[in-house]
């Protein structure tokens, strides 16, 4: 932990990611919040649904052309209206939804309660509002880099960075909780606007100097392989498998537990899987490794990948409870290392819209790996079901082997070899 301290201990780290904590803490609230919000304005569930949906896509599809802003205009330029944007747009959403006594909620048999929001109403809000989406990790990650120069240190803030960044994931819809016990749930819409509102400005105002693009062209000549979209492709990729297994894994918990008779058991599954990630976080930042980081990204994602198959062979709950935990120690350190390799091969002018890309191809594939396990639960043993879902883990760490070990003129015999066999 000394090493952890250390790297709180570097001037104006500890104001600055406390900023940046305070205003991703809305990212854990405003999911749930907006969820409960429009579910009481509108009285349906797909309204509601509908209405996530299109926050978390706009979000997440958005996320690197807002943090390329970043990159070209620096966090104070960028980051700040992007924030007044958002919490404003929140506000107008929390201000929709709020109860109003005597209304009548739509869909309701005319009990008073909630006004009846229209559905495209709340739809568009959310969605302008996700595309708004201040991208705070992306930005803090780039700060850690200017705050560390010695790899090591940046290597322990990365999984300091995402081990902080999963626990609010989980206090903020505990927050939600709390809220909606005394107060209507637009009042946590109101919150999240309040709490990203505040941390963005400031982590905007940080002393820190922030990598902003000069405008001026690259002499003929200048662009190495940090520039080019190759380096980013092993880290997209990998986050994209780690996102696809974690998606999967959700679904198929709920499955299970549920296949036991015990549904009240995958809060706990899930639970065990996020404890994991936190203590595998916390170890791999702590070990100076010796090895490259690519190579070791390779074997962290094989090595998720056959400890979510094991997990097919669950006989009961706490056996999958443990293989859940097993599996999480690996899923820190693959998201850390491919942030890491992502700062490496991104120029310095393009770090947080490098971060912005790995973020978003775990969310894509997170969401991906959900609908791919909805239509598979049902028509395929669960056991089949986890090893579909750790396959793109195991194929993202044998791929890196197979293209690093083995020489192109040998690789494209054997895939002439394998068209052959088929074709016969």
């Amino acid at each position: 932990m000394s090493s952890y301290a250390a790297v709180l201990r570097t001037p104006h780290a500890l104001s600055t990611f406390g900023a940046a904590l305070l205003g991703r803490l809305s990212y854990g609230t405003v999911s749930l919040s907006l969820a409960l919000a429009v579910k009481d304005a509108s009285g349906s569930f797909a309204v509601a649904g509908t209405t996530l949906a299109l926050f978390g896509a706009t979000s997440v599809v958005l996320s690197p052309a807002r943090a390329a802003l970043v990159d070209r205009h620096g966090p104070r330029r960028a980051l700040v209206p992007m924030a007044v944007v958002y919490a404003a747009l929140l506000t107008v959403f929390a201000l929709v939804t709020r109860e109003q006594p005597g209304a009548v909620t739509a869909g309701t048999s005319g009990t008073p309660g909630t006004a009846g929001a229209s559905a495209a109403l709340l739809g568009a809000l959310a969605a302008c509002a996700g595309s708004c989406t201040p991208p705070l990790g992306p930005t803090m990650r780039t700060l850690w880099g200017q705050l560390l120069r010695d790899r090591r240190m940046l290597q322990r803030a990365y999984s300091l960075d995402g081990v902080a960044e999963e626990l609010l994931l989980v206090v903020g819809p505990l927050l939600v909780g709390v809220l909606v016990a005394y107060a209507e749930p637009a009042a946590g819409v109101a919150v999240s606007a309040a709490l990203v509102l505040v941390g963005t400005v400031a982590l905007a105002l940080s002393p820190v100097p922030f990598p902003v693009r000069t405008g001026r062209p690259r002499a003929r000549g200048a662009r190495s392989r940090r520039n080019g979209p190759r380096g980013l492709a092993q880290p997209v990729l990998a986050a994209a498998a780690v996102g696809l297994c974690l998606g999967g894994l959700d679904l198929l918990a709920i499955a299970f537990t549920e296949q036991q008779h015990r549904p009240g058991a995958v809060a706990w599954i899930l639970a065990a899987l996020s404890a994991g990630s936190a203590v595998g976080g916390l170890a791999n930042g702590a070990v100076s490794w010796r090895s490259a980081a690519r190579p070791r990204l390779a074997v962290i994602c094989a090595a998720l990948g056959v400890a979510l198959a094991a997990a097919g062979l669950a006989p009961n709950v706490y056996t999958l409870g443990a293989a859940a935990a097993v599996a999480g120690l690996f899923v820190a350190p693959a998201l850390t290392t491919a942030y890491l390799i992502a700062d490496e091969a991104a120029a310095p002018d393009a770090r947080t819209r490098a971060g912005a890309w790995v973020n978003t191809a775990l969310n894509a594939g997170s969401s991906g790996g959900t609908a791919l396990v909805g239509l598979l639960v049902g028509r395929l043993p669960l056991s089949l079901c986890f090893v579909l879902v750790a396959a793109p883990a195991l194929v993202c760490g044998s791929a890196y082997v197979w293209f690093r070990v083995t020489p192109s003129s040998r690789r494209l015999r054997l895939l002439v070899s394998s068209f052959s066999r088929s074709a016969r």
